[in-house]
C-alpha cells in the first residue's frame, strides 16, 4: 500500500503529522521540530503492508517515495516538499 504523510506547521517552528491511507486516518503526531523529524517519525510508525508513501506539506505533495528512500534521504525529502510548497505558493500570489 502507498500511504500518504500529510505535514502541516502548528506554530513557530513546530510541525504535526497525520498518515493516512485511501482517507483514512491511521495515526499522527505534533509538536515535532522539523519537516524531517515528521518524515522520520511518520516512516518509523509504518507496518510491513507499507511499500512507499506521498509527502504532502501544506496540502502540496511533493512527491512519492519508496520506504527506502525514506529513511535514506529524509533530509533531502523534507527540503524538496518545503521548496515545491513554497514555489507553487508563490504562485499563486
Amino acid at each position: 500500500m502507498i500511504v500518504r504523510f500529510h505535514i502541516d506547521p502548528i506554530e513557530q517552528d513546530q510541525y504535526e503529522y497525520r498518515v493516512s491511507y485511501e482517507g483514512e486516518e491511521l495515526y499522527g503526531d505534533a509538536g515535532l521540530s522539523s519537516i524531517e523529524e515528521c518524515i522520520v517519525a511518520a516512516t518509523e510508525g509504518l507496518g510491513n503492508d507499507a511499500v512507499a508513501a506521498e509527502v504532502a506539506y501544506k496540502g502540496v505533495i511533493s512527491g512519492t517515495y519508496a520506504l527506502a528512500s525514506l529513511a535514506l534521504v529524509s533530509a533531502q525529502i523534507a527540503d524538496h516538499a518545503l521548496q515545491t510548497t513554497t514555489a507553487i505558493e508563490e504562485a499563486r500570489q
